[in-house]
Formats: structure tokens, sequence, C-alpha cells
């Protein structure tokens, strides 16, 4: 009871204000337990967050360190590959020079080679104009020498000439192969030669047709028929080398017929026609 008692009067003696003062105090630390709570919340996120930093940070410092690095080493191989490149520019450079060098040279042995053989051409143009020209002499003389043993030939043939029979036409008379070749080469008629080695059958010389009817060689004498533009005319008991004149339709120079030898029903000669025979309305006619 006492003790009570003294505790009311304890309580008793306590001031009104107090009360209010200790609740107040008490949320003003509730109040700041909180505010230290929610700063303490702040200050753990923003730590938490600032290592998240300095950790990306870090991360991006590493992957910078790391790209610098590996810019440095990419410059560093740049570095050496411009070095290589300004070796290689600088051999290409010097053998640039030297093809250029190397260039003139050979543009200069390409002139002297031509100026070289434009000479050598020259020259040899030269040299064969001049062997032509020889060559040209030698084959004039040669041809000439030809021409002369030619002449000398025909003179020879000539001189020939004089020893054969002329006919009632002036015409030389050839008596064997020989001699009309001579006078095929004279160039004045043509010759027909011919062998009739059968008698009556009618045989084509030439323009005309001839048909032996009878040959004696002892006595040198034939018998021939002659048919001259469908006209038959015989000449009988004929000596050789006696030409037999007659004369084809239309034509005022007249053909030789000459048989060279007789053997037994054969005879061998030839015809005579002139070159060139001047034309005419008279009538073919025969001696």
């Amino acid at each position: 009871m006492d003790e009570t008692r003294n505790n009311v009067e304890v309580y008793e003696g306590t001031p009104g204000w107090l009360v209010p003062a200790v609740v107040i105090l008490a949320l003003v630390a509730i109040a700041g337990l909180g505010f230290g709570y929610y700063n303490y919340t702040r200050i753990n996120d923003f730590q938490q967050a600032t290592v998240a930093s300095s950790t990306q940070m870090k991360t991006t410092q590493d992957g910078a360190a790391q790209q610098i690095a590996a810019l440095d080493q990419r410059l560093t191989q740049a570095d050496a590959a411009n070095t290589g490149l300004q070796s290689d520019l600088s051999v290409v450079t010097k053998r640039l020079q030297l093809t250029q060098g190397e260039l003139k040279k050979a543009r200069d042995e390409a002139a002297q080679i031509r100026t070289d053989s434009e000479q050598k051409i020259s020259d040899l143009d030269t040299n064969v104009k001049t062997q032509l020209a020889t060559k040209a002499s030698t084959d004039d003389l040669t041809a000439t020498n030809s021409t002369v043993t030619v002449v000398k030939t025909d003179l020879e043939g000539t001189k020939n000439d004089l020893k054969m029979a002329r006919s009632e036409l002036g015409t030389l008379i050839a008596r064997n192969h020989e001699e009309i070749d001579t006078l095929r080469r004279m160039g004045e008629r043509d010759y027909v030669e011919f062998t009739i080695a059968a008698k009556n059958k009618p045989q084509k010389v030439g323009n005309i047709t001839v048909e032996l009817k009878n040959a004696d060689p002892k006595k040198n004498k034939f018998t021939v028929a002659l048919i001259v533009d469908d006209v038959r005319t015989e000449k009988k008991d004929r000596l050789t080398n006696e030409p037999i004149v007659f004369y084809t339709h239309g034509l005022h120079q007249a053909d030789e017929f000459v048989v060279n030898s007789v053997s037994k029903d054969k005879i061998t000669g030839y015809i005579s026609v002139p070159k060139n025979p001047v034309q005419t309305s008279a009538s073919a006619s025969g001696n």
C-alpha cells in the first residue's frame, strides 16, 4: 500500500506535457528511423548501382582496352604493310627506271637495226638491179646470138633453097620432107604432106580429094584424079617433083600438088597453099 502510494505520488508529480513530448519524440524517432532506413536503402541501391556501373565500366574499359590493343596491332600491321609497300614501291620505281632505260636502249637498237636494214635493202636492191641489168645484157647477148644463129640457119636454108627448082608460079619445089620443113620455116606458104597407099581409094588431103589411079616406080610416073570443089580432073603420067597447079573456087592464088616419090600402088608428097589467099570470083580450073 505504501509502495503504491509512493508511485501514485510520483505519477501525480509528472508534468502533463511530458507524455506528448515523449510521443512526439517517439514519432520523430520512428520517422528518423524510417528516413534513415530509406536513406540506407537508397545508399545501398546507389552502392549496388555504383558497383554495377563500376563493373560495367570496367567491362567497357576492358573491351575498350582490347579494341585499343587490336587497333594498335592493326596499326602495327598497317605500318609493317606500309613499310613493305614503300619498299616494293621503291623496287618498282627502280625497276621502272631500269625498264625505261632498257626501253630507250631497245628503241635505239631498233632504230639502228632499221637503219642497217634499210641500208642493206638499198645495197641489195642496187646489187639486184645491177645483176638484173648484167643478166639482161647477157640474155640480150644470148638472144642476139640465137637470132644470129637463126639468121645463119635461114641463110643456109636460103642457099639450099636456091638449089631447089621453081614452079611456073615461081614457088620453090621441095623434093623431100626436109626441104618441105625448110619451106615451112620460110613462112611464105602452108604445106600439107600426104601418103596415098592404095589405088582407086579416094583420100581427103587438105581441101581436096586425091585418088591414085596408077603408079610406075621404074619411070617415076603416076596418074591421079583430083576432085576440087566437086570437079574431078584426072592428071595422067605425071613425073615426081612436077607440080600440078589448081585453083579452088573463089581464090585468085593457085595451090600446087607435088608427088615426091612413087612406089608400087603408093605415092607421097605435099600440097602447097598460099597464106592469106586473095579472094576472087573466078571459077575453079586446073592444068
